[in-house]
């Protein structure tokens, strides 16, 4: 299953996670925004989409920059960066959100896919 997600960094440098909600599969973790790529559909077309649908906000294509990708079988995630958004992200398909610098969200329970995900996202933005 491919599955796109996005780090959205705000003007501090700070990253958005939300919090599945606690009837999910791990649920009450905290992961990067996103979902699942549909068939015939680009990853960026479907963060784009699914960003709009989970988040209320709209971004733009080319305003996502490849970070990396993880594996945990059954999921491949890509995951992307982003700095550019209109409107103001409202947890519909989760249970909060969390802004943090990426050093402190990494003390966050997590699903397995994220973790080394975040730590792509770490050297990422050291790396400019």
């Amino acid at each position: 299953m491919l599955v796109v997600a996005a780090a959205l960094i705000d003007e501090h440098g700070r990253c958005l996670m939300q919090q599945r909600p606690p009837d999910k599969r791990h649920g009450g973790l905290w992961e990067f925004p996103g979902g699942k790529v549909e068939p015939g559909e680009h990853p960026a077309a479907a963060l784009v989409r699914e960003l709009d649908e989970e988040l209320t906000i709209q971004v733009a294509g080319d305003a996502l920059a490849p970070v990396g990708f993880a594996t945990d079988m059954p999921v491949t995630m890509l995951l992307y960066r982003c700095a550019a958004w209109r409107g103001t992200p409202r947890p519909l398909a989760a249970q909060a959100l969390c802004w943090d610098l990426p050093e402190m969200l990494a003390r966050l329970p997590m699903p397995p896919v994220d973790v080394p995900l975040l730590a792509a996202l770490a050297r990422s933005l050291a790396d400019g």
